[in-house]
């Protein structure tokens, strides 16, 4: 890098340059908010970050965004590759040593485990029994493994996957950890497991952290709070993966 690309002026031309792409990237946060903030769909349990990412793909299809798609990849490429890996660190570090303190040293062997075991035999099981290409194999094993969607776009942005990929991930992710959500509270009393267990059986296993939450309120207070720690835990170690 020259000294001349450090001056104010090349400086100013860069953020314009960052503008648009920022831009559409902050409405659809704003747009998956929204979304989230109806009843009827926040009662799904679907994270925000699930709807602004159907909406992403939904408008990176018109055709008026690919005819802008120059004038949109240097925002974009700043989202995706620093802001969305900045986001998902300070998520993780909201974990505080008291909370995996007050659960044991046992319960993070446990997420190590889990994570561990679904990425491995995920993987396994999609490339050599369901006949799945590489990309989408691994996008929906760390989706299934860690923190959902939130894990498919970090772990594309670093095998820089192809779309249809990232696409198909995100849906499978979304469908099976809906489906979770809502038959998690039905099996809570065949289980024999004390509701603070079976907290944390469902942070261990749910994919989104919306997910878990839902889940964990219909089961009881002991299992949301125990659910939700197991769960932050688990998005917490998207950062070594």
């Amino acid at each position: 890098m020259d000294a001349q690309t450090l001056t104010p002026p090349a400086t100013a031309e860069r953020l314009r340059r960052m503008l648009p792409g920022l831009a559409l990237c902050g409405g659809l946060t704003l747009v998956g908010l929204a979304l989230h903030s109806i009843p009827a769909l926040a009662s799904t349990g679907i994270s925000p970050l699930v709807f602004a990412l159907l909406c992403g793909i939904v408008v990176g299809n018109l055709p008026i965004t690919s005819r802008h798609a120059a004038a949109l990849s240097p925002g974009l490429h700043i989202a995706t590759k620093k802001l969305l890996r900045l986001g998902i660190i300070l998520f993780g570090l909201s974990i505080t040593l008291q909370q995996i303190l007050g659960l044991g040293w046992s319960v993070v062997f446990l997420d190590v485990l889990v994570i561990t075991a679904v990425l491995s035999s995920g993987y396994y099981i999609g490339t050599r029994w369901l006949g799945l290409d590489r990309d989408t194999a691994l996008l929906t094993s760390a989706g299934s493994a860690i923190c959902g969607a939130a894990a498919v776009l970090a772990t594309e942005s670093m095998i820089k996957a192809r779309p249809a990929a990232t696409a198909m991930a995100v849906a499978t992710v979304v469908l099976f950890g809906s489906l979770a959500m809502l038959v998690y509270p039905l099996l809570y009393p065949l289980s024999g497991m004390h509701e603070g267990l079976f907290g944390i059986y469902i942070g261990s296993t749910i994919h989104e952290v919306a997910q878990v939450v839902a889940a964990g309120e219909a089961v009881g207070p002991d299992a949301l709070a125990n659910a939700l720690i197991v769960k932050l835990m688990r998005v917490m170690m998207l950062v070594p993966f």
